[in-house]
């Protein structure tokens, strides 16, 4: 099964900004100049590629795909991305035991449910194809009876 699927969301294993959409074009080459010298962020997006806002990004973790992404996840993982994980799982009906940012026992039985139910490789890890699968899974479902608040 090919492990980089094309046209994935792109969300980050990091913090991601999209800010200046108010500002005048002066203003945003302004912040773009202020964020690009600022030498903290790992990426500052070209304003050619923005036009209407400033993108910037500081980054951590390996994405799940080569094409950037949310990070691989697995037993033992600790984050705000298992958080998105659990919470996605608890909302589709597979039972994580909680919203704790743990990837536990509980976690990785979710997971291997739902990749078997989808047609996944089984083996309890959050890589790419399983990341894309949830994501649109949730798209548009809103809280349900087993969504976790």
């Amino acid at each position: 099964m090919k492990e980089d699927i094309g046209n994935q969301s792109q969300h980050y294993a990091g913090t991601a900004f999209d800010v200046g959409q108010k500002l005048s074009v002066a203003g945003r080459r302004n912040l773009w100049e202020i964020a690009n010298s600022a030498r903290i962020w790992s990426y500052v997006e070209p304003l050619s590629q923005t036009p209407t806002w400033v993108h910037f990004d500081k980054r951590f973790g390996i994405p799940a795909c080569s094409s950037g992404g949310y990070p691989l996840l697995k037993r033992g993982s600790i984050s705000n991305y298992v958080c998105i994980a659990q919470d996605d799982l608890n909302t589709l009906g597979f039972s994580t035991g909680g919203l704790d940012g743990i990837f536990g026992a509980n976690t990785q039985s979710a997971v291997r449910n739902y990749q078997q139910k989808v047609g996944l490789t089984v083996d309890g890890i959050i890589g790419c194809n399983t990341w894309r699968a949830l994501q649109e899974a949730v798209i548009g479902i809103g809280a349900t009876s087993t969504t976790v608040n």
